[in-house]
This record gives C-alpha cells, sequence and structure tokens, in this order.
C-alpha cells in the first residue's frame, strides 16, 4: 500500500466524483473501504504531529500558546516580563506565573509585545495566585491550558486578530487581574521599570467591557488599541495603586459566577483604534462557543499543516510539522478586517488586499524562509511585497526589521531587497516591479540607520576607523544586496544600474587579505585590523568588533551567495575552495565565543545562527559534495528534536525551522533570490508538496536509510540532473525529484 500511496492520492478527486454518483447503499464493502479510506486521506492530521513545547527550553524562544498562521495575536502565559530567556514571555522550566497576554514572537533575540496581561484569581487561594501544576500545563495547533495552584483552570485558543480565554474556578466567586502595564522589555530598569508604556487611555465602559489603548517604548515605539469583553458582569472593579513611572492603569476585577463557574473572556487588538478592536471582535467572534474557535483555528492550520506529506518515524514527524507550524506563525498580518492598519508614519491608511505584514525578521527570514513561503503560501508573498514597498514611500528605504508596523532597524544590511528580487524572479508580479526598483536603489544609495553609502562609495569598503563595529559584516552583506540590484536592473533593462551596483557587488575582494585568506577589517589607510585571530566571534551587545555575531570563518562564506566563482578564485581554484571547506568543519571553536551567536557548533559551522546556514550546501559546489550530506544529516539529528530543549539557537521567526523543513526535503537555496535550490540529502524516504491546482513536487529517496545517507545520482521527472540544484520553478510545476541514496 505504502507503494502506491502516492499515486493513489493523485486519482483522489476522480474516486470522490465517482463515490458521489454511488449511494452509501449500493456501495459494495470494496467501494465502501476505499471510500473512508479516501475520506479519512482527504482531512489528514497533521496538526497531531505537532509538539507546541519544541524550543520553549533553552534558546530556542518559542512559546507554547495558541496562534493562527500569520494571526495578529498570541495569547499564553508569560512566566517573566524581561530577560534573554524570557524573550517570548515563556522559559518551559521556569515555575512563575504573572498571567496570560495576548501578544508576543517567537523565537526572537529581544522581548517586545505582552500587551493586555489577564490573570484569573480564586480569591480562597490568593498566594497561590502566580504558580501552577507543570503537569497539568498541555499546549496542541490553537489550543492551552494548565490549572492554577489557586485550582483555577485556564484555557486559550484565539482566531487572527481576537484571543478567547476560558477560565473555571472551583467556587462560584473569581477575581481577575486586568494589568495594561505589563509588556515584555527589552529594556529593564528594575527599580522603576521605565522604559514600557508612556501614554495610555484605558476606560470602563460598563461592568462587562473594558477598552482603551497603550503608547509604549521598548523595541519599537508603537500603539495598540484593544478590547475586553467578559460574558458575566464583574460587580465590582478596583484600580490599583501605580509605581512611580507607570502609565497605565491594572484593575482587579470581582464576579459571582454562575453555576458552571465558567467566566469567559474575549480580547480584540488593532494597531488603528478601538472602534477597528470592535470590528474584529465582532467580526471573528460574534459569540461566546470556545469549542468553536478552538475548531476554526485547527482548520485554518491544518490547510498549512498538510502542504506536506513525509514518510518518516513519528519523532521525526514531530520535529517537521511543529517547524512548518513555527514557519508559518508569521509575518504577521496586523491590518484590521476591514484592512485599516497603522502605517510607520503613524498615520492610518488602507492596506491592499486587507493586509499590512509585520513581524518581519528580515535579517534571518531572507535567507530560507521566504523562499519556503513562496512554494508553501505564495498567496502571501504579493503582499509582503506590497508592504515593504509602502514602507519606503514612508521612510525612503525599505524595512530592516518591523514590529506592529514600526522599524526596529535590528541587524545589518538591507535584506528586503533580496526578497524583492527573490519573489521577482520566482514570477510574483501583484506589486509594481519599477517601483520595487526605485526602491531597491534609493535604500542602497541614500544613507540611512545602518547604512552610510557616501562612507561605503568612498573606499569601497566599510573602514573600521570610521565605522567601528561590524565593518566587515556589513561591507559583505552590502555586496550581496548590491548583487540583487544589479539584478533586478538587468531584468528590467537598466543595464547601466546594473553595471553600477555589479561593481559595487565585487567589493568583498577589497577587504580579502591575501596573507591570512580572510576578509578582515580594513581602516582609511588601507591598514589591516590588528590583532587578528578568525576564531574571535563579536557582537554590536556583549563584544563589539567587525563581525556581527561571529568571526571570520563564519563571514569568509557570505559572499558565495552570490559569488562562489569570486569566491573559489579568491583561494586558488576548487581544491583549496574544498580544503577551505574542510578546515572550517573541523577546525575547533573558542570557548570564550560561548554567547555570541556560536551554538550548535561543527568545528566553525555555527548552526544556532544564520550567518552559517548555507554554508553546507557549498559542498555541492566542492570537490567533495558528499561530505556536505554528511554534515546536514549530522546537524538534523544532533541539534533539531521533539523535546523543549530540541532548538538549539533562537528560531528566528522561523528561519531554523524553514533550515530543517528544507534540508529534510533534500535541496536549500544558496543564494535566496536566484531562485535556486541546491541539493543535498533528503532525509526522508518519501515526500510530497501539495499544491492548490492539483498537482504536486513528489521527493523520493531510494534505498535511504540511516546507513545510506549520501546520494550522488539525482533524478528529475525521469532526467538525470547534470547540474548541483534545481529551480524553484522545477518545484512548483510539479513533478519528481528522485535521489539514489547510497552508504
Amino acid at each position: 500500500m505504502n507503494r502506491n500511496k502516492f499515486s493513489f492520492f493523485r486519482k483522489l478527486p476522480h474516486v470522490v466524483a465517482t463515490i458521489r454518483k454511488t449511494s452509501i447503499k449500493k456501495m459494495t464493502p470494496k467501494i465502501l473501504i476505499l471510500f473512508l479510506f479516501c475520506f479519512s486521506a482527504s482531512f489528514a492530521q497533521n496538526s497531531k504531529f505537532v509538539n507546541v513545547f519544541i524550543g520553549t527550553d533553552g534558546t530556542g524562544h518559542t512559546f507554547p500558546g495558541p496562534s493562527m498562521p500569520f494571526g495578529m495575536v498570541q495569547p499564553g502565559p508569560d512566566n517573566q516580563d524581561f530577560g534573554w530567556n524570557h524573550t517570548s514571555g515563556y522559559q518551559y522550566n521556569d515555575t512563575l506565573l504573572l498571567g496570560f497576554s495576548q501578544t508576543r514572537f517567537s523565537g526572537t533575540g529581544i522581548n517586545e509585545m505582552g500587551d493586555v496581561l489577564l490573570l484569573p484569581i480564586n480569591p480562597k487561594k490568593e498566594k497561590y495566585k502566580n504558580s501552577y501544576y507543570k503537569n497539568t500545563e498541555k499546549g496542541k495547533v490553537g489550543y492551552y491550558t494548565l490549572t492554577k495552584k489557586d485550582d483555577v483552570k485556564v484555557e486559550l485558543t484565539c482566531s487572527e486578530r481576537v484571543t478567547f480565554h476560558q477560565y473555571t474556578f472551583p467556587e462560584n466567586e473569581a477575581k481577575v487581574l486586568v494589568d495594561m502595564q505589563h509588556g515584555l522589555r527589552f529594556v529593564f530598569d528594575a527599580q522603576n521599570q521605565k522604559g514600557l508604556v508612556i501614554e495610555s487611555d484605558v476606560k470602563i465602559e460598563n461592568n462587562t467591557t473594558i477598552s482603551g489603548y497603550c503608547s509604549t517604548q521598548n523595541w519599537v515605539n508603537r500603539k495598540y488599541f484593544f478590547t475586553i469583553t467578559f460574558d458575566h458582569p464583574f460587580s465590582n472593579s478596583t484600580l490599583l495603586d501605580q509605581k512611580e513611572n507607570e502609565k497605565a492603569p491594572k484593575y482587579l476585577l470581582d464576579f459571582l459566577l454562575s453555576k458552571n463557574r465558567h467566566l469567559k473572556v474575549k480580547v480584540a487588538l488593532s494597531s488603528v483604534s478601538v472602534e477597528g478592536a470592535k470590528l474584529n471582535l465582532a467580526t471573528e467572534i460574534p459569540h461566546w462557543d470556545f469549542e468553536k474557535v478552538y475548531q476554526n483555528n485547527l482548520k485554518s492550520w491544518e490547510k498549512y499543516l498538510n502542504k506536506i506529506s513525509i514518510e518518516a518515524p513519528k519523532k521525526q514527524k514531530e520535529i517537521f510539522y511543529t517547524s512548518l507550524y513555527h514557519l508559518f506563525l508569521q509575518p504577521s498580518n496586523i491590518a484590521d478586517v476591514d484592512g485599516k492598519y497603522r502605517g510607520v508614519d503613524d498615520q492610518i491608511a488602507i492596506a491592499p488586499d486587507k493586509a499590512y505584514y509585520s513581524t518581519l525578521s528580515i535579517w534571518d527570514i531572507y535567507r530560507g524562509a521566504f523562499p519556503l513561503l513562496q512554494i508553501l503560501a505564495p498567496e502571501k508573498i504579493d503582499g509582503i511585497i506590497q508592504t515593504m514597498l509602502i514602507h519606503h514611500k514612508t521612510k525612503g528605504f525599505l524595512p530592516i526589521w518591523t514590529a506592529w508596523g514600526q522599524d526596529n532597524y535590528c541587524m545589518i544590511g538591507n535584506h528586503a531587497i533580496p526578497m524583492i528580487l527573490s519573489a521577482y524572479q520566482s514570477g510574483f508580479n501583484g506589486y509594481d516591479a519599477h517601483e520595487a526598483l526605485t526602491a531597491m536603489v534609493e535604500t542602497s544609495t541614500k544613507s540611512h540607520i545602518n547604512s552610510d553609502w557616501e562612507l561605503y562609495n568612498q573606499y569601497g569598503y566599510y573602514p573600521f576607523d570610521k565605522l567601528d563595529n561590524e565593518a566587515v559584516s556589513r561591507t559583505l552583506e552590502s555586496c550581496y544586496d548590491d548583487w540583487c540590484v544589479s539584478e533586478m536592473a538587468k531584468n528590467l533593462d537598466k543595464n547601466e544600474i546594473a553595471d553600477t551596483f555589479l561593481n559595487r557587488a565585487n567589493f568583498y575582494r577589497n577587504i580579502f587579505d591575501n596573507e591570512t585568506m580572510f576578509f578582515r577589517g580594513k581602516d582609511t589607510k588601507g591598514n589591516w585590523r590588528t590583532p587578528f585571530n578568525p576564531l574571535t566571534a563579536t557582537s554590536p551587545l556583549n563584544n563589539p568588533g567587525d563581525y556581527t555575531e561571529a568571526n571570520a570563518w563564519q563571514y569568509f562564506w557570505t559572499p558565495a551567495q552570490h559569488d562562489i566563482n569570486g569566491v573559489m578564485n579568491l583561494l586558488g581554484g576548487p581544491e583549496n575552495f574544498t580544503r577551505k571547506l574542510n578546515e572550517f568543519f573541523s577546525t575547533e571553536a573558542l570557548s570564550s565565543n560561548k554567547f555570541l551567536g556560536q551554538e550548535a557548533m561543527i568545528g566553525q559551522y555555527a548552526h544556532g545562527n544564520e550567518p552559517s546556514h548555507h554554508i553546507i550546501y557549498l559542498y555541492a559546489y566542492s570537490n567533495e559534495p558528499q561530505k556536505g550530506q554528511k554534515y546536514i544529516h549530522q546537524v538534523i539529528h544532533e541539534f533539531h528534536d521533539n523535546t523543549p530543549a530540541g532548538m538549539i539557537g533562537n528560531d528566528d521567526c522561523g528561519q531554523m525551522s524553514a533550515w530543517y523543513i528544507l534540508s529534510t526535503l533534500g535541496f536549500y537555496p544558496v543564494n535566496p533570490a536566484n531562485g535556486e535550490f541546491v541539493l543535498g540529502s533528503p532525509q526522508v524516504k518519501k515526500a510530497r508538496i501539495q499544491f492548490s491546482n492539483n498537482t504536486s513536487f513528489d521527493i523520493q529517496a531510494i534505498h535511504f536509510s540511516e546507513q545510506a545517507i549520501f546520494n550522488e545520482t539525482r533524478f528529475l521527472n525521469g532526467n538525470k540532473i547534470n547540474k548541483p540544484y534545481i529551480t524553484y520553478q522545477d518545484i512548483m510545476k510539479g513533478g519528481k525529484l528522485t535521489f539514489e541514496m547510497t552508504k
């Protein structure tokens, strides 16, 4: 049966059509069995393999609460409101419970969001209000629950813009803390809590509704609007004392519940207005049926989680489908149901197709997550590009890292540029390509935060005596962006622009040191920075230097994203290129590099941080391609697990997950903007990517086993592949990719 399973699914629409013409009574047992198999297969439940706790312990920084695909809200428990370990508000082994806030990010390295904290309290056991029984904590797609030590059961679900809480109290007396001052803080002053809410206007409208807005100052400066509604009236509201510098209220509400002792709460968010939040509430959850909201949430998730089928053991499926789940959590559509959103200029506008995307961790996701979204969620791509172009119109340059529609300017480079080229190369055209090129050029020529183009053009690199932080990394990443501008201009027959930026794309050669064979910091007089150790990692937050959360070894391979041959020539040819890769994967790391992006190491390869993610696949262009296949297998099995600590390094809004998904399937984009996916080694016997037009792309690894992890012969639709990659168009046309695996 397994051998023919995928071919059977192709016939499913025809089988169902035949069954529709036959009444159940007239079916033979054989046809009835076929019908039941078809019915169950067509409603595959890949959500059952999602373990929402993967990545919640350690540095994964994910969260276990519910969300919708690309949703605005993410309700969940907050154990702490500041600190590196709690950037999502949650840490698996923490036993403290502050309450349940409505928004957060997945897998980031900086704290933000955490809006509108609610904490149900049993008035007869208030001393236990901030703790819970760990063995009662459960989470799955669209649902989260725990029981507090004061015996209050909490259940959470949500729609796209509205969260739904259901509390069950031991008796009919109940209290709820509503805390508007709460938030997940990047900058924290324990004495006076500066750096969060700077203004608020909150009103108790009646005994079931509280509405208002808060303006916050944290990773970004932003405004959020909300409305909270209860299914029972509160009998009393107490405004709690505010600490010095607190600008938002905290209320303690008293309730007398009905016999079932349930209290239901809905919280709607908006970036626009209280009226927008109320419209979101009335449109998405106009009722009080908790189970209905959960089922609708689950149905939305199944649509996305069923886009890929894999034949694999349960443990591997759990890691794979949880990765898929994490991929689809963002970017978030922050437009209201009527399409209104608050832009980067604090003005209200109407979004095209009612979609305006934020939570764009661009430095991370441009590498693997965005190319993967083009395969699995093509309906979102034009909207993401439109959002970035709208941002450019307002700010004068493309976004760098947006949260709630505002730019925090985190990380280096201007990698919205490769995202635009990637979408264009893949055939997405729901935007003006010439406007896109203009945005790319202006972003690359008009100086702005993190980009000093006058300095860059004057020297052909960023000199460290003028830019004494990340000078080498900024130069190398700008070269890649410049190559993308050149390619976009070439596509639009703008040859002068193409030539200018192709010249800039080669600036990386200006900081190559022939003596050490590394890209190295250089000052305005052409002198190299000394002392120099290619093993020493630097980071702007805790050890400033020439590299960004990495060292010279890891950034050496950055120009290979767009110019593998150029890097190979600098080294003296393929043999030296191969030798350099081998040294990279075998050179021992420095113990002092801990906490500088040096996690999940194989030699100098740091799987826990994005600059390394493409490097394994460079072996496909070397004299020893099977070494890369060995390391892919090692990373898959050593650095990913189906446990809370099963993700080493921040997930970074789905990028770490995207690497796992793509590498499991057998390919990854070394250059994420040219539409090529470099072939590696699949980690499953069979996989299928299902498209909405009833076509599919099948992957088969013949003779695959734990020992047979290598391949050198591949076929696309029966034709031998003689190059180290396939293209986006190869995948989207549908067909079959076959790997012949060996030991």
